[in-house]
């Protein structure tokens, strides 16, 4: 019988909390900020991330406290500080935990090169594996604003799972009146979806700094749809994930929001700012722009047709000016409506 009297969220950020303060609908709910200077400012305030804690909500920076209290860990941590973070609490990790985490990117195991093969890239799920040792894994993606959730709007998301005993968990944990919970046994896929549409957000958010109205973004989110199925089947995810809330529902929220921080990656850089500035001036990581890095030269490796994706690379690192992407984004030599059914 899983404990679910504590559950335990890694992340103080805007998601780690809005999912921490669902959770706490339910249970009982022990939140770990970064470092100690943090966790007390929050315990003090009761608020991080702009968003107020509920009153279930525990506050510390020691990961052995939650992880010997919590038998469900919630990580949502960026993806550049996931490995990290995992080798941290390995030691604290029994076969008895059960770990979903709800991270959009993806873990390089070997040096940035033109040469990334697709054994180079690991999912969050596989990163939790490989350094834990536990198999007692699965993931969040979809439509997931942590502002709209903060606000308490109607909201979904996919648990994805090979354990059917973590997609029931994770299902009785989250579920709430505002959101509702499906399950996918493709983790994979499902992982993939979150990781490659925050590359399409980049230039629909740069399309929309443009103003080129609602038919050109249609068009957009149209073709990016059809290049994420193309890197996701060549990857080896199936089709199913990206027809669904992970794939499509995801993907419309975010190349349609201005809260998405990749989609306002793309609409400052039409605005004028350049990718330095931007980056330099984010209070959150937007995990597309590394995940445009790490694709790009996949499929430059690979010689996939990833159109959408060498654009947004050329934008943000070889400062290919942003109106000409867009430009030559609208002009895609594509006569082919569908490619990828047969």
């Amino acid at each position: 019988m899983i404990n679910t009297e504590y559950v335990g969220v890694i992340g103080a950020g805007s998601f780690g909390t809005a999912v921490a303060n669902l959770l706490s609908e339910n249970s009982k709910v022990i939140l770990v900020a970064h470092d100690e200077t943090t966790a007390r400012l929050i315990h003090s305030t009761r608020k991080t991330a702009n968003q107020d804690l509920h009153a279930n909500i525990e506050v510390t920076h020691r990961l052995d406290e939650m992880a010997s209290k919590c038998q469900v860990i919630f990580p949502i941590i960026p993806s550049h500080d996931f490995y990290a973070c995992m080798q941290d609490i390995q030691s604290f990790i029994t076969p008895a935990h059960i770990l979903i985490h709800g991270t959009k990117g993806l873990h390089l195991t070997t040096e940035i090169s033109a040469s990334i093969r697709k054994e180079d890239l690991l999912t969050m799920t596989q990163v939790m594996e490989k350094v834990t040792g536990n198999k007692n894994t699965g993931c969040l993606a979809g439509p997931n604003l942590a502002r709209e959730i903060a606000e308490g709007k109607p909201a979904a998301t996919v648990v994805a799972s090979s354990s059917q005993e973590v997609l029931d968990i994770g299902q009785h944990l989250l579920r709430s009146s505002n959101f509702q919970v499906l399950w996918s046994d493709d983790v994979y896929g499902v992982e993939l979806c979150g990781v490659i549409k925050n590359i399409m957000a980049i230039a629909s958010g740069a399309l929309s700094g443009f103003e080129l109205g609602e038919n050109a973004k249609a068009l957009l989110v149209n073709r990016a749809m059809v290049e994420m199925i193309h890197i996701g089947t060549h990857m080896g995810a199936g089709l199913k994930a990206f027809l669904g809330v992970a794939g499509i529902g995801d993907l419309m929220a975010t190349c349609n929001s201005p809260t998405s921080r990749n989609y306002t990656v793309g609409y400052r850089l039409a605005k004028g700012e350049s990718p330095q500035h931007i980056f330099k001036n984010m209070d959150e990581t937007a995990e597309g722009v590394n995940t445009t890095r790490l694709i790009y030269h996949l499929s430059e490796h690979y010689g996939w047709k990833t159109p959408i994706t060498k654009l947004v690379y050329k934008v943000l690192f070889e400062d290919f000016p942003v109106q000409n992407a867009i430009g030559l984004l609208m002009k895609l030599p594509v006569r082919e409506d569908i490619d990828f059914i047969d």
